[in-house]
């Protein structure tokens, strides 16, 4: 009977078996067929809020050239220039425009007293 059951099972999964690859297939991986090129660029300045940063980039093929900055809470301007180019990697030029300034040290919060 251990057999027999076996046998079965094997027959089973023997026409269980596709001749034919599924009919929704398979689709090869989007390949790109033209080196990237773009050149895009963006800044925000908003004196209210003290907010001054931007960021541009270029690229063409393997060859990437850009730069950004950011106004930093302590007032300086940092800004970074950087390159890419093939296999040499990541290549950045870190600057700063501008003294570091703290302000004075204010008296800690006292609360008024509350007469309730």
């Amino acid at each position: 009977m251990f057999q027999f059951i076996i046998i079965a099972a094997l027959v089973a999964v023997a026409f269980a078996r596709p001749d034919q690859p599924p009919a929704y297939g398979y689709a090869s991986p989007y390949t790109c067929s033209a080196p990237a090129k773009y050149d895009f660029n963006y800044a925000v300045k908003d004196e209210y809020s003290g907010n001054d940063f931007g960021h541009q980039e270029a690229r063409d093929g393997y060859d990437t050239q850009g730069s950004y900055y950011v106004q930093l809470p302590d007032g300086r301007l940092q800004k970074v220039t950087y390159t890419v180019n093939g296999d040499s990697g990541f290549v950045a030029d870190v600057s700063y425009e501008g003294e570091a300034q703290y302000p004075a040290e204010q008296p800690a919060y006292k609360p008024a007293p509350s007469y309730a």
